[in-house]
């Protein structure tokens, strides 16, 4: 299967389990591995340990609001693609999470093959930057920020050309060789 629209690794928040394994099952061919949380504690340990690649985060959850997860995500490199679900989420609520750096909003009861066509669209999509830069500023030393952003921009063209570092190179508008000395630069 082509790269596009594809994660290593899938978060999903959400406290009803039955709800969490139709989400997993639906995209079980676009996830290398996937992990489930039904409860903020539980989603924390996993951002702890193991940074997923996208979350998909039910806004409500016994124990708080999902919203407070998403400081923690926006400082996770790369940054995950977030795409929020909820059944109750306020107009207010829903226009936090965009400015938080949640890249779509789906209603619930959940249509899964709308999610499958949200998941595509939202990892066709480069992240919003200005939402990690708020994030990092006083956080993450300059340096550090400029060196994030250009492995970000190197990985998704490097994606989006299937592996090709000529194809990544003409994306990026630069030489093949100095792509090359990036690379070589990450060992």
């Amino acid at each position: 299967m082509p790269w596009v629209g594809r994660v290593r690794h899938l978060l999903v928040v959400e406290d009803a389990t039955r709800l969490a394994r139709a989400i997993e099952e639906a995209l079980r061919s676009r996830v290398e591995r996937c992990t489930h949380a039904a409860s903020l504690a539980a989603a924390r340990q996993v951002l702890q340990c193991d940074a997923p690649d996208a979350v998909i985060l039910d806004v409500s959850l016994p124990d708080g609001d999902s919203i407070e997860l998403l400081a923690p995500l926006c400082e996770l490199e790369p940054l995950p693609h977030v795409i929020a679900i909820s059944g109750t989420a306020t107009a207010e609520q829903a226009f936090q999470l965009a400015q938080e750096g949640v890249r779509a909003f789906l209603p619930k009861p959940l249509d899964l093959a709308r999610l499958e066509s949200v998941w595509l669209e939202t990892l066709a999509r480069p992240p919003d930057l200005v939402t990690a830069l708020r994030a990092s500023a006083g956080r993450v030393p300059l340096h550090g920020f400029e060196s994030l952003v250009r492995d970000t921009l190197v990985d998704e063209a490097l994606a989006k050309s299937e592996g090709s570092v000529r194809g990544a190179a003409k994306l990026l508008r630069i030489s093949r060789q100095l792509l090359q000395h990036i690379l070589g630069g990450r060992k």
